[in-house]
């Protein structure tokens, strides 16, 4: 596992907030302030038009993605599960990684299951039963089980209709 380095995610498009600040969004589906406020933020591309465009497909640092902080406005995808520890699909007992643009969400019902994500810097949580654990998308992730174990995976992301 990496873990060496902040989480870098592309941008994926531009917009302004309410107070005409420019905004950032990353494949990660969080977004970031790009200001530019000499002497503490010095980004003079953002206040023209074609140099903002093309820093589209650039890479940034995600500090949300490095703490596993799920997006707050996603909509549940699908569940896959319930799983036990006998039932688990050999898939999710090595390391692996949602889809881009796809947030999961490890459901613990029962028992204690760990799960280390290869963010940067990596995180190690244990979970009891009715703890959640965010998974950002594209990031490796191993868990491992303290049988008996139930559980389920949430996959939360933005329909086509809601991406933009």
């Amino acid at each position: 596992m990496r873990g060496d380095s902040r989480t870098r995610r592309a941008i994926t498009g531009f917009r302004q907030d309410a107070e005409g600040d420019w905004v950032a969004d990353l494949a990660c589906l969080h977004s970031q302030h790009m200001r530019h406020n000499p002497p503490l933020n010095y980004r003079p591309w953002v206040t023209d038009p074609d140099t903002r465009q093309a820093r589209i497909g650039t890479e940034v640092s995600c500090p949300l993605c490095d703490r596993a902080e799920l997006p707050a406005d996603l909509t549940l995808l699908r569940t896959a599960g319930p799983f036990t520890d006998e039932s688990l699909p050999a898939g999710l007992r090595r390391p692996h990684h949602t889809a881009d643009g796809v947030w999961g969400v490890l459901r613990v019902r029962a028992g204690v299951v760990r799960c280390h994500l290869d963010t940067g810097p990596p995180l190690d949580v244990v979970l009891a039963a009715g703890s959640g654990q965010p998974l950002p998308p594209g990031i490796e992730h191993q868990i491992e089980l303290d049988p008996p174990v139930e559980l389920a995976v949430e996959f939360w992301g933005r329909r086509p209709a809601e991406a933009g």
